[in-house]
């Protein structure tokens, strides 16, 4: 890859500190916060009356596969650019990455903590939103960070993607399903017209909706096999990506953009088709109001990161090539680093050059208004 352009990665992480949450929420909340205990020669964390000890998985870019662990006997086991801007600047330079769209993990991450108590969760993502933000903040045009927000309080939900905006966050998060099957009755499915309020705040705010892998798995016990786990959570991805463009939410908000994030791009080339031709068959007995097939809405506003997947970028011209984001998935055990030129060039390797510097670069540039 000779190019002297920079590429940019469209979804890397952040492993904050597992106490950055008491020094950060109101003093009445502190008490409750994650904290730290060594325990045995381990450090433990301390969260709801649980006792875990941290994984260092969340850090583990670059190892050599034969030496990858799962548990840290530190919580600042892994590599420091996880919560040191300028640590992670310096390795972005060694990997030839000019910028990385930010994401919460580890102990102290946005999407790892999750407590039952949505009110404590909520004050738990706003001090997450103001962690990442002056995080980026130390490098602000290589860092972009996605704020968390709390859907289940649409008030508090709009104000929170306001604030990030101000704070020059350059997207949101949400749950890809954020209601399953066994969830109370007040969690809704992304169909229903209860969100139409945040979409249309969303829109004109042109903060794109990023839906991470991490979601429940659906039979018991797969959360236990890490391997089965990781190997088919992709496509969970199909609901809510169907969902925004059935429900007709992508038709009445044309600026409204979202990411599919972590979860590859592959199964993407079997959706399209597959979509059109339901769309086709059962349109008129279902009453739809899409005006176009479902591939239309998809390639103006969805896009898809991977981090390994050849057979996604041969199916680009189904996908979308201007719809396909690289990421090196940094600091995390399944990252590129410190080989990212190489891993792009085995995917990219007889890509024209204009295809291959949208996907590694200009296509994230153009969906977060960068240049």
């Amino acid at each position: 890859m000779n190019e002297d352009y920079g590429i940019i990665s469209a979804d890397d992480h952040v492993n904050p500190p597992a106490t950055m949450y008491a020094e950060r929420v109101p003093e009445a909340w502190r008490d409750r916060m994650p904290r730290v205990e060594e325990r045995d020669g381990r450090d433990m964390l301390v969260f709801e009356g649980k006792v875990t000890p941290f994984t260092v998985l969340e850090g583990s870019a670059g190892v050599a596969s034969k030496d990858v662990v799962l548990l840290a006997k530190s919580k600042s086991d892994g590599r420091k650019g996880g919560w040191d801007p300028d640590a992670r600047i310096e390795d972005m330079d060694f990997d030839g990455v000019e910028a990385q769209v930010l994401f919460g993990s580890g102990a102290g991450g946005g999407v790892a903590i999750r407590s039952l108590d949505r009110p404590m969760q909520e004050v738990m993502m706003r001090a997450y939103n103001d962690w990442i933000a002056e995080f980026c903040a130390a490098h602000p045009k290589r860092l972009l960070g996605v704020a968390e927000l709390p859907i289940w309080d649409l008030d508090a939900a709009v104000a929170e993607a306001e604030r990030g905006a101000k704070q020059g966050l350059c997207g949101v998060l949400i749950p890809a399903i954020p209601a399953y099957e066994d969830s109370p009755p007040e969690d809704l499915p992304y169909l229903d017209p209860h969100y139409e309020r945040l979409w249309a705040a969303l829109a004109d705010l042109n903060l794109p909706v990023h839906f991470h892998l991490g979601t429940k798995p659906v039979s018991r016990g797969i959360s236990q096999n890490l391997m089965v786990q990781i190997s088919v959570n992709k496509t969970v991805m199909c609901e809510p990506i169907a969902s925004f463009i059935f429900s007709g939410i992508l038709q009445r908000h044309p600026n409204l953009k979202l990411v599919s994030v972590e979860s590859g791009i592959g199964w993407m080339a079997f959706l399209l088709p597959w979509m059109d031709h339901v769309f086709d068959r059962h349109r008129y007995h279902t009453g739809s109001e899409l005006e176009e097939p479902p591939s239309f809405y998809f390639h103006r506003q969805v896009f898809g990161t991977f981090i390994d997947d050849v057979v996604g970028v041969r199916n680009r011209d189904i996908i979308g090539v201007e719809n396909i984001l690289w990421s090196s998935d940094y600091p995390h055990v399944n990252s590129s680093w410190p080989s990212s030129r190489e891993y792009i060039e085995r995917h990219f390797g007889d890509v024209p050059a204009d295809e291959r510097r949208k996907m590694v670069r200009d296509n994230v540039l153009k969906l977060y208004g960068l240049g």
